[in-house]
């Protein structure tokens, strides 16, 4: 049997520039950079951002673009799901669709260097009233 996690302590992110991508995560996410991290921003080394709790980390790394990517995945409850449509169409200035997966619903969309993210909530039902309304 594999020992247990405590959680993700953090996920690499190639970006084709760090200052640019930093403000997106930033206006997009709200994750700002960390400081305790600082010194390994020099050379090759990340920047590293996260949220204001210290739960969530990106380190990201400024290399050419990547072909193959993996899907950063961050879990909400129903309420906080819809909130994030409605920044994420702010921020984004398009109207992401909510993907009904049955047990979950999810948001899938981009950075600026293409890197793909979603946000899920399996709180499924409470959503179902608000998200199959015509128009929603």
């Amino acid at each position: 049997m594999a020992p247990t996690f405590q959680g993700i302590d953090h996920i690499h992110v190639f970006v084709t520039d760090r200052a640019v991508s930093e403000e997106w995560y930033s206006r997009v996410l709200g994750l700002r950079r960390d400081a305790r991290f600082e010194p390994w921003t020099t050379g090759r080394g990340p920047l590293t951002i996260g949220n204001e709790s210290g739960t969530v980390h990106l380190a990201l790394f400024e290399r050419p673009p990547e072909k193959c990517r993996s899907v950063v995945a961050f879990t909400t409850t129903a309420s906080e799901f819809l909130a994030w449509r409605t920044h994420l169409a702010g921020a984004l200035g398009r109207t992401i669709d909510a993907v009904d997966h049955d047990l979950a619903w999810s948001l899938y969309f981009t950075d600026s260097d293409g890197n793909p993210y979603e946000i899920t909530s399996y709180e499924y039902m409470p959503l179902v009233s608000v998200l199959r309304q015509p128009g929603a």
